[in-house]
């Protein structure tokens, strides 16, 4: 028998400092959202941007990290959005934190240079290019609006020299970066890898909008796994428990 679409739990991160609200079936917060969240820079006051907030597995942890900032969520789904809103509600974010049920590109419209700070976890798949993912996952998985209009999304909304920021495949970072180019400055990479002396399987990208090109910054790679898989490095743990990322 499986779960109901709109069936949930709910879970904590930061050591039960921070609550969600998750489906049964779909996706369900992971690394990559913690990884986000602690990725953002730490603003004292002013509004920020998630494109694609899904549950809020990214976007109400960066809440906590951040009080004094206000927050708007995007989510195309209306469950997943009652799941953010509910997410907020027992954390106490309300009314910091508004989550709009909306299609991201189309409701950046009237919101050009808005935000202090814009970022995303944008679905890591062309529609074709994978097996089709568990059930109630293909919304977080599948691009329902090509990278290129996510990015394009982001930069639109955010203030000039506002830092954009995302986390995405390693194997797209090309696509990344020609979308970043002449439209950001500042651009670094952090590449993240499972293991010393493996290739990246993710990246943290970040860039700053309309400032002149310039050099862009490659770090060294962050691990998130001893050489034997058996734990987390300790960067990796840092995260976990709300520590920001330094890059």
């Amino acid at each position: 028998m499986t779960a109901p679409e709109d069936e949930t739990t709910e879970d904590t991160v930061y050591q039960g400092r921070v609550r969600l609200v998750q489906p049964v079936k779909g996706f369900r917060t992971g690394f990559d959202s913690l990884l986000l969240a602690a990725a953002l820079p730490v603003l004292d006051k002013g509004e920020a941007l998630e494109l694609g907030c899904g549950c809020g597995g990214a976007l109400l942890p960066a809440a906590w990290r951040m009080p004094g900032v206000a927050f708007t969520g995007l989510e195309l789904s209306e469950n997943v959005t009652r799941m953010a809103r509910e997410g907020a509600r027992l954390n106490g974010f309300v009314p910091r934190v508004t989550i709009e049920n909306t299609e991201a590109s189309e409701w950046v419209k009237p919101h050009e240079n808005r935000f202090d700070l814009v970022f995303a976890n944008p679905p890591y798949f062309e529609p074709g290019k994978i097996s089709q993912p568990g059930e109630g996952k293909a919304a977080a998985y599948i691009e329902t609006l090509p990278l290129e209009g996510w990015i394009k999304a982001m930069i639109h909304a955010a203030k000039p020299r506002a830092p954009v920021i995302l986390v995405h495949r390693a194997a797209e970072l090309a696509r990344i970066l020609a979308q970043l180019d002449r439209q950001a400055g500042e651009i670094t990479v952090l590449p993240v890898a499972s293991k010393t002396g493996e290739p990246a399987r993710r990246v943290l990208v970040r860039g700053r909008k309309g400032l002149k090109r310039g050099p862009l910054t490659l770090l060294p790679p962050l691990i998130t796994h001893t050489d034997d898989g058996s734990a987390r490095t300790p960067a990796a743990q840092a995260i976990i428990e709300g520590h920001p990322v330094a890059w």
